[in-house]
């Protein structure tokens, strides 16, 4: 049983960063990518939004909500891409951040996967399979 255990272990820890990355990137884009389009899809519940519930101190409400468009809309393309992941993960949890602290203190459950996601594309980047691994591999030969 413990031969099993032991091997089972190495195969786990043998799986490449890149494929684990991989899903991650794609949940947490998810994330922010629907945000960012439930935001368009009535914007002026948007702005009602960001006016009455979201009160967000030194921003006025309509530059709020354009900036956390903005932000769920490129971010998110951004990581699927593997492009500037470690700065789109950054922003992310400055957003994140300021949401749990302003917003919904409640949500902190939710908001802690978010960060832990974001936290491992800041600090061991997108993989492999990116055009950020692509880009440092030409920059390196260079």
């Amino acid at each position: 049983m413990t031969d099993l255990l032991v091997r089972l272990r190495r195969r786990l820890e043998a799986v490449p960063y890149s494929l684990l990355a991989l899903p991650l990137r794609l949940a947490v884009a998810t994330v922010f990518w629907n945000s960012g389009m439930t935001k368009l899809a009535n914007w002026d519940t948007t702005i009602a939004l960001f006016t009455d519930e979201y009160r967000l101190p030194l921003l006025p409400p309509d530059l709020a909500a354009h900036l956390a468009a903005g932000i769920e809309l490129s971010t998110p393309v951004l990581l699927m891409l593997g492009l500037f992941t470690r700065p789109a993960a950054a922003v992310l949890i400055g957003m994140t951040t300021v949401i749990e602290v302003f917003v919904y203190p409640q949500a902190w459950p939710t908001h802690i996967q978010w960060v832990a996601m974001l936290l491992m594309l800041l600090c061991r980047g997108p993989g492999a399979l990116s055009i950020d691994h692509w880009v440092w591999l030409k920059l390196r030969r260079a």
